[in-house]
């Protein structure tokens, strides 16, 4: 279900900038994909909308990760979220500051 280089690159993108204030991109990417991987899915098992309920909702009307052979598509929503920049111009710290 889910490509081994496709989980690689969003959860490096995601650990990446986690740091950043991304918190909108991250929910806009993490719809974006969810969105593809259902139509994937749709498409190469011939799943109707039913389908992808009853196999991916849980128990108490939750989602559940999307996953196979023990990769799962990351959920950026888990990523620590920055919603403000704490630094400006040059008071960043930075190990090099005493040298």
């Amino acid at each position: 279900m889910v490509s081994r280089a496709a989980a690689g690159i969003v959860h490096g993108w995601a650990n990446y900038f986690k740091h950043a204030v991304a918190k909108h991109t991250f929910h806009t990417l993490e719809r974006f994909l969810w969105h593809r991987v259902i139509v994937w899915l749709k498409t190469r098992h011939r799943w109707t909308w039913k389908d992808v309920r009853r196999r991916l909702l849980g128990a108490h009307g939750t989602w559940q990760p999307i996953s196979a052979d023990g990769i799962v598509l990351i959920n950026l929503a888990r990523t620590p979220r920055i919603t403000r920049y704490r630094y400006r111009g040059d008071t960043i710290p930075t190990p090099w500051a005493n040298i």
